[in-house]
């Protein structure tokens, strides 16, 4: 099962051809660190990262 990370909202997902919560169709296999924000609130490192919504995101994006 290939997991992937969405460029535009972080969000991590599996076997799809679009993102769940963006919708968007760019998207990449290579990425690294998970972070589940479940009160986004509370979440200090979610707002270091700029995430407005519960989820599960990937911490950095490889380009290539």
């Amino acid at each position: 099962m290939k997991v992937y990370a969405c460029k535009k909202c972080r969000t991590i997902f599996t076997n799809t051809d679009k993102c769940p919560k963006c919708g968007s169709k760019e998207f990449t296999e290579k990425w690294q660190g998970i972070i589940y924000v479940i009160d986004i609130e509370k979440s200090e490192v979610a707002k270091i990262i700029n995430l407005d919504d519960k989820g599960k995101y990937a911490i950095i994006i490889r380009e290539k």
